[in-house]
């Protein structure tokens, strides 16, 4: 099977499932340039755990996590199927590398991963497992994810990061629409660029201290996580091509990027996918057009893991002694329990 590359993409407001503007195409295209996928790996900005979670649900609903936006965007539905073989195998791949993850069996897809999704496979026909982020970790722990998470492009697994490659919400409220861009939101975009198209990921992983305006790019850092999944996941060596790349109000990078292994690098992986051939893949054409001329989180309840001691799943209890599961949702399951 053709390995699979892996994609981040900036997936802007929720007012994007609506009017995507040039974004809308590029994902599109992404989508266009590959083989169908058995599945979808989303690791989205808009769920943060202390530990890896993953969806593990047979059908994942649509979470409207927004408020104040216009009715008709409440009533869009991406309602994917989910991939329970999908969680439980990425859940064994990060076993494997030391990682402790858990499966939820309740949770859906935010924005973050539904409004991308919405362009990129409209019929709502691949399933989608999604990952969470764990902030408080930093860079380094979530390149480690996706090396552990390396082997499911091979196996037929899209991998998609979905965050912003800037992302502060107090300069986008108030910046004009039709703003120029702000030097810091273009200086940042540059030189991720220029370290991505050099393979310079020691540089990115002290990104905070060498980007240039790091702290007002990102005055919170979960929307730029999701990147290092997708790099990690890509492989080493893999090759990276900037596919769209826009600033919006002036200050919100919306650049996307494809991460294409390095086959040189790549040693045997094991397949589990069936032996169809896969649909052939439409040319993949870069989309560059011109670039036009943060309050702390809350505290997180806690809660049962399902397979504790009482199984209880379906109401907030303090998190049981012994299950490492402490930031999953009702009908959550540790891997380790």
């Amino acid at each position: 099977m053709t390995r699979l590359p892996a994609f981040f993409v900036s997936h802007g407001s929720p007012m994007h499932a609506l009017d995507a503007g040039g974004a809308g195409p590029a994902w599109e295209a992404l989508a266009a340039s590959l083989p169908r996928p058995r599945s979808i790996l989303m690791v989205s900005a808009h769920w943060e755990t202390r530990l890896p979670m993953l969806t593990g649900g047979d059908q994942l609903e649509t979470i409207h996590d927004f408020k104040g936006f216009p009715e008709e965007l409440y009533k869009i539905r991406y309602d994917a199927k989910g991939s329970p073989e999908l969680a439980a195998r990425a859940a064994g791949l990060l076993k494997e590398a030391g990682v402790t993850a858990a499966v939820n069996g309740c949770r859906g897809l935010d924005h973050g991963a539904w409004v991308p999704l919405k362009w990129m496979f409209p019929a709502r026909d691949v399933p989608v497992v999604q990952l969470a982020i764990q902030p408080d970790l930093g860079a380094a722990h979530h390149l480690q994810l996706g090396e552990a998470l390396a082997p499911l492009p091979g196996e037929g697994v899209l991998v998609i990061g979905s965050g912003h490659v800037t992302h502060n919400l107090r300069d986008w409220m108030t910046h004009r629409r039709d703003a120029e861009p702000a030097d810091y939101a273009v200086q940042f975009s540059e030189w991720l660029n220029d370290c991505l198209m050099r393979g310079e990921r020691e540089e990115l992983l002290a990104w905070r201290e060498r980007a240039p305006a790091a702290a007002r790019a990102h005055p919170s850092e979960e929307h730029f996580l999701p990147l290092f999944v997708s790099l990690g996941a890509a492989g080493p060596g893999a090759a990276a091509t900037r596919v769209y790349s826009t600033i919006e109000a002036g200050v919100l990078s919306m650049d996307a990027y494809r991460f294409d292994a390095d086959l040189s690098c790549r040693t045997a992986e094991p397949s589990l996918a069936p032996p169809d051939s896969p649909v052939p893949a439409a040319p993949f054409r870069p989309i560059r057009p011109s670039r036009p001329a943060a309050s702390p989180r809350p505290t997180r309840p806690r809660w049962r893991c399902a397979s504790s001691r009482t199984g209880t799943c379906l109401s907030m209890i303090a998190w049981a002694s012994g299950c490492p599961a402490q930031d999953s949702i009702p009908g959550s399951r540790c891997a380790s329990c």
